[in-house]
């Protein structure tokens, strides 16, 4: 994609392809303040839609308000405010910030408190975004919502479908695994077939403020990526020291709380297995206040179970796709490439069992399932709950 192509071409080949409605249709675009929803916004302005912005004040406290690379709070608020202005269409502030704390801060400190490793991206796309944000949508009188997630929604013979971004190095698919079949007949992602220098040029050619403005990084509401800090005030009791046992049973020290852990971490356990090879965390055990470690192999992981799964697929239900065997491609880390597996039943409930181990497996996670046939598609997945390790 020419990062110098006149946005009216962008707007006719990709946004109007990619909302699929006539113009003068009203669309919501939700506005965190940064650059891509900003560009969604604008575009859809151009394309000769009916556009009103929305953006979410989710959280606002202490240093957040000034901190770099977050959204949806103090300055970013602002620059939405702005932009809808620069772009001339009219703006709304939501002030979503107990249910912000309530369904994604409280289940991110209750996750760890429990020994897993949540990813509060997906729980605030699946409820705050994604659930309350389309029910204002519609009340606005819109017919859709448009985002700037990078992923792709494409008509499929039984219906939308979910499909991988067009950039790889933007793809936002396994954040939105738990989006419904229901909540993507609505959703719109005009800038998912975009690579993003495009979708910067944009924004200069458009002339908006947030042209330069740098991407969101790490949790939004985590100053400075320290995690502990926010888990520590909202539930102390994570910060109880216990005992670093190794898998064989041997208490080889002590650690400062289970909420300063996640499955295969090294670094920071300051202690030694006596036999000079390194140690990794293999399970926390919260109940016992217990961090579990052993040698790197005890890490893989051939199956495991989920919880709050989702499923797109063609089958009507995930738990026919696993009564069937049916092969999918199992993403386990955001950061990593799928793998080949096949849905399964353990014990009566949805599992995946993978082709070739994979290593650092953590209750808390997603995984995400593509279809092997067509490997850009999301089938859905759930919240790891339970590894079967390989050894």
């Amino acid at each position: 994609m020419n990062a110098h192509l006149p946005i009216a071409d962008i707007a006719d080949d990709v946004v109007r392809a990619a909302v699929g409605l006539p113009t003068g249709t009203r669309v919501v675009a939700a506005m965190s303040g940064g650059v891509d929803s900003t560009v969604t916004a604008a575009l859809l302005a151009k394309a000769g839609y009916d556009v009103v912005g929305v953006t979410l004040q989710l959280y606002d406290h202490g240093a957040a308000i000034q901190k770099k690379g977050a959204c949806c709070a103090g300055q970013d608020i602002l620059d939405a405010r702005q932009a809808a202005e620069a772009i001339g269409i009219p703006h709304y502030v939501l002030d979503y910030e107990s249910r912000f704390k309530q369904q994604v801060i409280e289940d991110f400190a209750d996750a760890y408190l429990r020994g897993e490793t949540p990813i509060p991206c997906v729980r605030c796309n699946q409820t705050v975004k994604f659930r309350d944000l389309l029910d204002v949508a519609r009340d606005l009188g819109a017919e859709a919502m448009a985002t700037g997630h990078y992923v792709r929604r494409e008509d499929g013979p039984n219906g939308p479908q979910l499909h991988r971004a067009a950039d790889a190095n933007r793809d936002q698919s396994y954040f939105l695994f738990a989006t419904t079949r229901e909540q993507l007949d609505f959703l719109r992602f005009p800038l998912g077939s975009l690579p993003k220098p495009a979708v910067r040029g944009m924004a200069a050619e458009l002339d908006l403020s947030v042209a330069d403005k740098p991407d969101s990084q790490d949790i939004c509401f985590v100053p400075e990526g320290k995690y502990h800090t926010i888990i520590d005030r909202l539930r102390p009791q994570g910060a109880e020291a216990g005992d670093i046992v190794h898998m064989d049973g041997r208490t080889l020290g002590r650690h400062e709380g289970v909420t300063r852990y996640t499955i295969g971490q090294r670094r920071g356990l300051k202690v030694g297995g006596g036999t000079g090879e390194p140690l990794f965390v293999t399970k926390i055990d919260a109940d016992r206040r217990q961090v579990i470690v052993g040698p790197r192999e005890a890490l893989l992981t051939r199956a495991l179970t989920l919880k709050e799964d989702n499923w797109l697929g063609e089958e009507a239900a995930i738990a026919e796709a696993a009564d069937a065997g049916r092969a999918v491609l199992a993403r386990v880390r955001s950061t990593r490439e799928p793998v080949p597996g096949r849905l399964t039943l353990i014990d009566g409930q949805i599992a995946v069992a993978l082709d070739t181990p994979e290593e650092s497996v953590a209750p808390g996670q997603a995984c995400v399932l593509y279809a092997p046939e067509d490997p850009t598609r999301v089938l859905g997945g759930g919240f790891i709950e339970t590894a079967v390790r390989a050894a």
